[in-house]
């Protein structure tokens, strides 16, 4: 609820509101008299739940399976209904949190043949299904499409089938999966290792850790308890927590005040911090909050001890303004492209032309085919048409280009040839990938004037790196990599080892972002975890959508068509347009409307970083 909009009004609600989704829920046919607050500050967030169907008696095995995978998909928080279904030794063991299997569809039961069958001790029913994700106990979702086939075994108990073996966690339809979870960003802070010590290094970029949490049973106290276990196994290694270890909630139940304030007390072990580090405490939990609570706009997060005494406060202004992800991003401006005379050239937002930039860039005398504009919106660095030569200089008057910064190593091969398109990060420093007789290599240039500094990649294998976008924490890069004619999207990890006057980068455990495209033409950070990817299926049409870092589809809105699109650029600022080079020219998408030309001619389009 928006501050000082009027309270929602209460609804009286008959046992509990029940829809039935494929025959998988039930009408409550007793039960209390509940008053449901309609408010986005309600934990539950929604007065409609789904519940699953108790046993029936004399139900045959195979309807027992089917009933007990019903009742997983129910809004129950402790699976209580689902039990009913399980023998009194299965009661005991089973873990419904330890994983969930995703299918394209429910998990069916074999057909009555061999596989299920009645044996001297009970009944096999297999089940089976296309598996497109899994979701690990840390509630991180990896992308895995395979086979499913698993068994669950049913005795008699008490003269009635119930399942006594199955496996651990939850198997669930892709639609179920959308219904039941969402996907939320934890927030961690970036640890820079061997550069931490630096100046330029920022203490305070947070890191979105995307993960996939019910979004119907108590979803800010969820939210809070992901945070405090810690980030995900893939950026362990580059981010820390404010939180001492072993820090828990000493209140089970959060939910957002009249003033849309968290109050969140404590266990011990965040007692003993100082101020500095609680309001770094407060800071992760705020924009954890805030991305779960996207109805709302968080007022105020106050850390309290076990008695309730205040350890500190966050207001919304200060979270915003000392600790907002993206670090260096700032509030860009403008939009930037190279237009038909070869002048780097900008745009605003309301802007119907677009104006050459202060600086040698700005002149049309270097033939550029791609660009890169600092964060600050300071300095551009360009590749020549030829992608043989990187050039950096500041965009004022009277700056002269001087001579390339670097020079490709490799023959450049037409269009795609030699020098990648460069990208900066959020610490001022520049990336860039030059390719090879033997693949491609990767490159960092400290405060975009430094030396060139190789940055490993091991999981590259010698596949060819054909563009570059490092995040503004600079802890995760994105990388088109070609591999036997076909692009794929993959995200890496950014480790710094070595010294501070010998760093020792590399890009480890590459993942694919896009696994279902075929082929991907771009790619642009557009948010904390959030990618905007142009490319085709296979046997498809080219499309544009938002991918999650962890390669599930984002929950963004779904994007208009344009034709032929050559390359895309966002803004962190999810406010901001899209911008894309495509067959109509340069083109714009404004939130809430549809592409429209700003330029007939053109190419390269950018938001600075």
């Amino acid at each position: 609820m928006r501050r000082g909009a009027r309270p929602a009004r209460k609804f009286l609600l008959l046992g509990c509101a029940a829809v039935l989704l494929a025959g998988c829920a039930s009408m409550p046919d007793g039960g209390e008299v509940t008053s449901v607050d309609q408010s986005p500050r309600s934990e539950g967030e929604s007065q409609v739940r789904v519940y699953g169907v108790p046993p029936q008696d004399g139900a045959q095995p195979t309807n027992i399976v089917r009933s007990f995978l019903d009742a997983t998909t129910s809004d129950e928080a402790d699976f209580r209904t689902a039990t009913q279904y399980l023998a009194k030794s299965a009661k005991r063991t089973w873990r419904p949190f330890q994983a969930t299997n995703v299918l394209q569809e429910r998990p069916k039961a074999e057909p009555k043949t061999q596989p299920n069958r009645e044996d001297a001790n009970g009944y096999t029913v297999t089940l089976s299904g296309s598996q497109v994700a899994t979701v690990d106990d840390s509630h991180a979702y990896t992308p895995e499409e395979k086979p499913y086939r698993r068994t669950i075994h049913l005795i008699k108990e008490g003269g009635q089938w119930r399942i006594d073996r199955l496996p651990n966690g939850l198997v669930l339809g892709l639609s179920d999966f959308q219904r039941i979870y969402r996907s939320v960003n934890k927030y961690y802070f970036a640890s820079y290792h061997s550069e931490s010590q630096e100046p330029k290094a920022n203490r305070n970029a947070l890191v979105a850790d995307p993960v996939y949490l019910r979004q119907r049973i108590k979803p800010i106290t969820a939210s809070v308890e992901a945070l405090l276990s810690g980030p995900t196994n893939w950026l362990n290694q580059v981010t820390t927590s404010a939180f001492p270890s072993g820090t828990r909630l000493a209140a089970s139940d959060l939910a957002l005040d009249d003033s849309n304030a968290l109050r969140v007390k404590l266990s011990k072990q965040a007692v003993s911090t100082d101020t500095a580090q609680c309001k770094r405490m407060a800071a992760q939990l705020f924009f954890t909050v805030q991305d779960m609570t996207r109805a709302s706009n968080v007022s105020e997060v106050e850390l309290q001890d076990n008695s309730g005494n205040s350890l500190c406060e966050l207001s919304q202004e200060q979270a915003e303004r000392d600790f907002a992800p993206s670090p260096g991003t700032g509030r860009a401006a403008r939009e930037y492209f190279i237009d038909a005379d070869h002048k780097v050239v900008a745009m605003s937002d309301s802007a119907t032309e677009p104006t050459p930039v202060r600086g040698p860039f700005g002149t049309g005398h270097t033939p550029l085919r791609s660009i890169a504009i600092s964060r600050g919106e300071d300095t551009a660095a360009g590749v020549s048409s030829d992608g043989r030569s990187l050039y950096v200089a500041g965009m004022e008057d009277e700056v002269k280009r001087g001579e390339p910064l670097l020079t490709s190593s490799g023959p450049a091969k037409g269009a795609d040839g030699g020098l990648t398109a460069p990208s900066w990060d959020g610490l001022g420093d520049l990336w860039i990938a030059d390719g090879t007789a033997h693949g491609s290599r990767l490159l960092r240039m400290r405060e975009g004037k430094g030396d060139p500094e190789e940055v490993a990649v091991p999981g590259l294998d010698g596949r060819r790196i054909k563009a570059i976008k490092v995040a503004a924490d600079g802890i995760r890069i994105a990388l088109l990599v070609e591999d036997k004619g076909r692009t794929t999207l993959q995200l890496g990890r950014v480790e710094r080892g070595g010294s501070s006057a010998h760093p020792e980068l590399s890009v480890q455990e590459l993942r694919p972002i896009a696994p279902q495209l075929e082929d991907v033409v771009a790619a642009s950070w557009a948010g904390g975890s959030r990618l905007v990817v142009v490319g085709r299926e296979s046997g498809g049409v080219q499309q544009m959508q938002f991918m999650e870092t962890d390669g599930s589809a984002s929950n963004a809105e779904t994007l208009p068509g344009v034709n032929g699109v050559k390359s895309v650029a966002a803004s962190e600022d999810k406010t901001r347009p899209l911008i894309a080079d495509a067959t109509e020219g340069i083109v714009r998408l404004p939130p809430d409307a549809n592409w429209k030309t700003v330029a007939k001619d053109g190419t390269a389009p950018v938001y600075p970083g």
